[in-house]
């Protein structure tokens, strides 16, 4: 009685440390190549993009995967390739869907795109394919290299399409009004540019700009206020989480709480209050990808928390808010770098790996039912052996 008394002591402590540092169960759906972000359509099946340029529709019933046909081709490398996939917020509807992707410009030159087509989904034949493509936007000017293209997408509650546009490793088209590298853009859902916008009377590219001095934002969220935020790589550490304020300038390259990969330092953003610093800010680097702002019961001490997928930090890192400050609360070690991580409509947390045979994992709440049974057991077993000194 001893031996499995302590037994179940170490049972209960082990699974009380399990239970605080992870308070998930984790189930592998599938795996992908590459994947770079998933959206939910209403029916529950899931579209996934690969970087190197496949849209996947799954069914999440059967796991059936279904490659989405007439996806434009991409320029594929480094960090370039399909990149993000959302709906348009009228998608019952309408049936339209946005993607982002690399392409290819004159003289070995790239830039991010962004797209709206109809998908058009055949469950008599088991086909899908995007139809009526246009293209709403354009990384502009094109450049060298293959990084920092950003290209995250999102609706606010206004039916406005926000873009995330990296700076494309380049540093000063992040303080260059005449180029949309380096800033989060604002455009109507057809891209056309709203006549509010706080740069729009100075015409061109300025019009598209609602906030500037970014570096490279790979997240976009809104919160329950309507409020955006987003998840931004900082240089060599300074990765930051920003509340986006319009027409306002985050500072990137003159400020950062990080330095250049060379050792060169940057001023902090407190040497420059002129420039809007982030609501938290890591160093070291958490090399944040998606975020996403948690409203859902299956999880109620997240909700309204947002949760970002680490990289490097291979983790998942939840945030949360009070006023335009933020701060981490919690950090749970994934064991893989995490790309994409979204809501499920049941309010269950799902997750893409980053890379090569990257898993798409389903987060659900640990059943706690042995770990509320074992202290019982144990006062049961502590009662048996006192009876048992005492006869």
């Amino acid at each position: 009685m001893k031996k499995l008394k302590y037994l179940l002591f170490l049972l209960a402590i082990a699974g009380v440390q399990a239970a605080q540092a992870q308070p998930f169960e984790r189930r592998e759906i599938m795996q992908f190549e590459q994947p770079w972000a998933m959206t939910f359509l209403p029916d529950g099946r899931l579209l996934v993009t690969e970087k190197p340029g496949r849209l996947i529709l799954v069914s999440l019933d059967d796991n059936e995967q279904t490659e989405v046909a007439n996806v434009p081709s991409v320029d594929y490398g480094g960090q370039g390739g399909l990149g993000d996939i959302i709906l348009h917020p009228d998608y019952a509807v309408n049936k339209l869907v946005y993607l982002s992707y690399a392409e290819a410009g004159e003289n070995n030159t790239r830039g991010a795109v962004v797209i709206r087509a109809k998908l058009i989904l055949d469950k008599n034949a088991g086909t899908a394919s995007l139809t009526q493509i246009e293209r709403i936007w354009t990384q502009h000017p094109k450049v060298t290299g293959r990084g920092h293209y950003g290209h995250r997408l999102a609706f606010d509650q206004h039916g406005f399409l926000f873009i995330s546009s990296g700076e494309r490793q380049k540093f000063d088209p992040s303080q260059d009004m005449n180029a949309n590298l380096g800033k989060i853009i604002r455009l109507h859902a057809d891209g056309s540019v709203p006549q509010d916008n706080p740069f729009y009377a100075d015409g061109g590219i300025a019009s598209q700009v609602w906030s500037l001095g970014h570096r490279n934002p790979l997240g976009l969220a809104f919160d329950a206020k309507g409020r955006l935020w987003n998840s931004e790589m900082g240089p060599l550490h300074g990765d930051e989480f920003n509340l986006v304020k319009e027409s306002e300038n985050y500072g990137y390259p003159i400020v950062s709480n990080g330095d250049h990969y060379n050792g060169d330092p940057i001023p902090d953003h407190d040497t420059r209050p002129e420039f809007e610093a982030p609501a938290a800010y890591w160093v070291p680097s958490i090399a944040p990808a998606e975020v996403i702002y948690y409203s859902g019961s299956v999880f109620p001490e997240w909700q309204g928390s947002f949760l970002i997928a680490g990289l490097k930090s291979q983790a998942i890192i939840r945030v949360t808010t009070n006023g335009e400050t933020a701060q981490e609360v919690e950090r749970f070690n994934m064991g893989a770098r995490i790309r994409e991580i979204e809501q499920g409509p049941d309010g269950a947390v799902w997750v893409l790996e980053d890379g090569s045979n990257a898993k798409l994992l389903k987060l659900t709440p640990k059943d706690q039912t042995i770990l509320a049974f074992l202290p019982a057991v144990l006062a049961g077993s502590e009662s048996k052996q006192q009876t048992k000194r005492q006869d």
